[in-house]
């Protein structure tokens, strides 16, 4: 089948996921959560025929991973997207006009859901689930790096459709190839919305070259604002979170902002990173406070180029400041509006930070790491929006969702 045909495909199977009831809804992703733990070792053998292919050393070889236990969070996830209410239905406004007009405003689906993904297997999982719960149709574009777990995951998607007799023509695994990007991208009229998800490059990508409305998810440059008066125990377990928990993924801590007044803090509020072998690229103020105390070969004066940079290893940046506006600043200039957090004890401070900061989600003494679906309550997520148009921040069930008029009378015409 040619990808053409695939989209087609996709277009026409809308009509049947609106005719899906709420018990056959759930029904299949719970199928799905119990099908992928029994074929557990079969999802495995293929995910290691991709490993095989990537170097160890690659940041994105931790993101393609698979596991027994992150096999068993993904089904986890799975049964709470399941458990969750689907929002489509639901009456956001109603009211009748004077004149006897009633009005119904409703949530609907998207429609088609097309995502372009790079080395993340479980997204496959993650955006069926949660375009099915909404009654979208997905199409799938995974790359070459992940095709071996893409087409595991999908065989399994199939079965568990086919097993409530369900077409399985409601999801589609496009070919890893670009080629397939681009027909994706130019499927005006057989796609509603497109999603890239993975490194700045793609995303920029997508977005330039998409005839498809696009929702960006954008790279994670996150930052951390060490105050004056930020409290150095807290700093030191937060910061240590936020960048070694995974480096791979969008919302690990990649700069340190740090307040002048407490460079003296410094060695103690990122001695921990050196167990972690974390490579500190730091400017010529921190560089200096830090030169002698933390572990040689592992301190590294920073360029203009280690700012605004998706380290998704163990590396970070280092930016010394001498006041709160500094701080804003250099985030405003080098981050991607994913996440930022500040550690700060002073409540006119941190206000400032929240209400100034231009991000999709922002932290006070909390690790950027929960910006996560799963974390925020919302089962599993599509992506991180960056943008402000429909959605922002973790996209779930609602964020996969339009709205429409109905509207009825007894015979009203219009003068």
């Amino acid at each position: 089948m040619t990808t053409g045909e695939q989209l087609i495909k996709a277009r026409n199977a809308t009509r049947l996921l609106v005719r899906v009831d709420e018990e056959c809804n759930r029904r299949v992703l719970l199928d799905l959560a119990d099908r992928a733990e029994k074929r557990s070792g079969h999802l495995l053998t293929a995910n290691r025929l991709d490993l095989e292919r990537m170097p160890t050393t690659d940041p994105r070889y931790d993101r393609l991973m698979l596991t027994a236990d992150r096999i068993k969070a993904i089904t986890g996830d799975l049964r709470n997207v399941a458990s969750m209410k689907s929002p489509i239905g639901e009456v956001l406004e109603e009211r009748t006009m004077p004149n006897g007009l009633h009005l119904k405003k409703i949530r609907v689906a998207l429609g088609v859901v097309g995502v372009i993904y790079e080395a993340r297997p479980n997204v496959t999982f993650d955006v069926f689930a949660l375009c099915f719960r909404t009654g979208n149709v997905s199409v799938l574009k995974g790359g070459q790096d992940a095709a071996h777990s893409n087409q595991a995951i999908t065989e399994l998607i199939h079965e568990s459709l086919q097993s409530c007799g369900i077409a399985p023509d409601v999801m589609q695994l496009l070919p890893p190839q670009r080629e397939a990007a681009t027909e994706l991208m130019n499927a005006v009229g057989l796609i509603d919305v497109l999603i890239p998800r993975g490194s700045q490059g793609l995303i920029d990508s997508v977005r330039n070259g998409s005839k498809v409305p696009v929702i960006e998810t954008g790279a994670g440059v996150c930052h951390a604002y060490f105050d004056a008066d930020g409290d150095l125990e807290l700093g030191r377990k937060v910061l240590f979170n936020a960048k070694t928990r995974r480096v791979s993924v969008c919302n690990a801590l990649e700069c340190l902002i740090v307040n002048s007044s407490r460079l003296s803090d410094l060695y103690d509020l990122l001695a921990p990173m050196a167990d972690k072998s974390v490579v500190l690229e730091a400017d010529e103020r921190s560089h200096n406070a830090l030169a002698g105390r933390y572990t040689d070969g592992l301190l590294l004066p920073a360029s203009e180029e280690s700012f605004g940079k998706e380290h998704l290893d163990y590396r970070l940046s280092i930016k010394t400041v001498d006041c709160l506006d500094e701080a804003m600043e250099h985030i405003a200039r080098y981050g991607t509006r994913h996440s930022e957090a500040i550690i700060s004890d002073n409540r006119q401070t941190s206000s400032r930070f929240c209400n100034e900061v231009d991000a999709a989600a922002v932290y006070v003494n909390t690790s950027t790491a929960f910006t996560d679906g799963a974390q925020f309550g919302m089962g599993a997520e599509i992506g991180i929006s960056t943008q402000k148009l429909h959605a922002r921040g973790p996209m779930a069930l609602p964020e996969l969702t339009s709205y429409k008029w109905l509207i009825d009378s007894k015979g009203l015409t219009r003068p």
